[in-house]
């Protein structure tokens, strides 16, 4: 059995930090949402995914693998924007097990309204509290993780 490699100082601090920053954000991010829009995190990233897509339409898997989220738990949170009229389903012509999301008139008149608030929220949390040289080692950094885990 392999011996376990305990984390130093240095080490530690950054795992220190990054737990406490990437959980400090998302929930300020998350109320900001809430409070502002009335959404959650996660159904303001679906909206945001479904508005840059063609015809504002993807597949529901595709939507998950960009969301980093299970299929069930993105069918709870279509379902719930789909009862606000801000997205709607469809079945795949091609393929009768698919099924897009699309996001409506409703969802695209939401985002507008929702996305400068969030865009001052995600600069006052994290990106203005950054230089230029910290964010660039943050975004290196944070997708070498991202990319060894996926």
């Amino acid at each position: 059995m392999a011996e376990t490699r305990w984390l130093d100082e240095q080490e530690m601090a950054a795992w220190r930090g990054f737990v406490a920053a990437s959980n400090l954000v998302a929930r300020r991010l998350e109320q900001q949402l809430k409070d502002e829009a009335g959404l959650s995190h996660p159904q303001y990233e679906i909206l945001v995914h479904l508005s840059a897509a063609p015809e504002r339409a993807m597949r529901m898997t595709e939507l998950a693998d960009r969301l980093i989220t299970s299929k069930s738990g993105l069918t709870y949170q279509v379902a719930q924007l789909e009862k606000a009229g801000l997205v709607g389903r469809r079945s795949c012509a091609s393929d009768v097990r698919g099924v897009f999301a699309y996001l409506t008139d409703e969802g695209m008149a939401l985002l507008r309204q929702a996305a400068p608030g969030h865009v001052a929220a995600v600069r006052e949390a994290l990106i203005d509290v950054l230089d230029r040289e910290q964010l660039a080692v943050l975004a290196d950094a944070l997708g070498e993780v991202a990319s060894r885990l996926r």
